[in-house]
């Protein structure tokens, strides 16, 4: 029997029309656009502006962006998965929603949370839902409101987070394309330098938690720098040493969009040039689960059947890894 790989058919994206600079950050909190520049590579970020909109709003633009770029149906779609950290509501199921929403009457649908590295571990458990054979087409977006959970007072945060999604169509593949291989980790001691103290099960909300502003992202920024840098490049560099593979065999590094000075880092680790480097952190920040599927939706129109991507991530908890995939189409 010829084996069956998962690969990508479609992808699609969303991002808000507000854009928040470096200029007016500069109104918020003690910053400027060259310290902003200089020290992560943004420029700017999207912004969801609009009463009542959520994570799920920018979740069902990325899927119909992506469902009428190609030619798949909603109502043949098995699974959606929404790789997010900002979900909707703490337990109705984003994505239950957004597959209704879509028109995906016949899928399953969930939640997948592993903070920035949401989206990568995504990629893993809907290849594994298509290369067992029991699904055809699973749908997976990778789509985050940060903004809703920001202290724009905090300079440490504020400007580094966007607003944003991206979609993923993962199908069977008999030609050898699709993901190659995968290496994810995980370690406990992340938890206490990135995480939001409130508003889960050890410390539910009250009027105190809110008071003193326990409910947005705290990053203890050095941490969190180092070990992102050492472990990104640390993974990406294990894919290809393991897959026999030099910098010269690989077309593109997709790394999460979290800092340009890890991004530059994991590249100069594995060897790739700039230009086999997928950038566009410049121009949105860190939409954390939606930095993945968003530079493949950006780069889409230069990617090539057959090409070799790297991706790597690295996010709260800590969680990160990387993947191996063939691209599966010539847009």
């Amino acid at each position: 029997m010829t084996k069956i790989t998962a690969a990508i058919t479609a992808v699609g994206k969303y991002v808000p029309d507000y854009i928040l600079t470096n200029k007016e950050l500069e109104t918020y909190v003690e910053t400027n656009d060259e310290w902003i520049t200089s020290r992560t590579g943004i420029k700017e970020r999207r912004i969801l502006k609009g009463e009542g909109l959520g994570t799920s709003y920018m979740a069902i633009k990325a899927a119909e962006d992506l469902l009428q770029k190609s030619n798949a149906k909603a109502e043949d779609i098995d699974l959606v998965i929404v790789a997010t950290a900002t979900p909707d509501l703490p337990v109705a199921a984003t994505a239950s929603y957004v597959a209704t929403n879509i028109g995906a009457i016949n899928a399953f649908s969930y939640d997948l949370q592993a903070a920035c590295s949401s989206f990568l571990y995504g990629m893993s458990t809907a290849a594994s839902y298509v290369e067992s054979g029991r699904y055809k087409k699973v749908l997976l977006i990778g789509a985050d409101k940060m903004s809703s959970i920001i202290d724009y007072t905090d300079r440490a945060t504020c400007i580094i987070f966007g607003d944003g999604a991206g979609a993923a169509l993962f199908e069977p593949n008999e030609e050898g394309l699709g993901l190659q291989d995968e290496y994810l980790r995980s370690d406990g001691v992340g938890r206490d330098f990135l995480r939001i103290e409130a508003g889960g099960s050890i410390m539910p909300p009250t009027e105190d938690t809110v008071k003193n502003n326990k409910h947005f992202v705290y990053q203890e920024g050095k941490t969190v720098f180092k070990y992102a840098v050492s472990n990104m490049a640390s993974v990406s560099e294990k894919m290809l040493t393991r897959n026999n593979l030099t910098e010269k065999d690989i077309q593109w590094l997709v790394a999460h969009q979290a800092n340009k000075r890890i991004i530059e880092a994991t590249a100069n680790r594995v060897g790739v040039s700039s230009e086999k480097v997928m950038m566009n952190i410049h121009r949105y920040g860190n939409t954390t689960s939606a930095t993945l599927p968003l530079l493949l939706a950006d780069y889409e129109n230069q990617l090539k059947k057959g090409d070799n991507l790297i991706f790597a991530a690295f996010g709260g908890g800590f969680t990160w890894g990387a993947i191996y995939l063939k691209w599966a189409y010539n847009s």
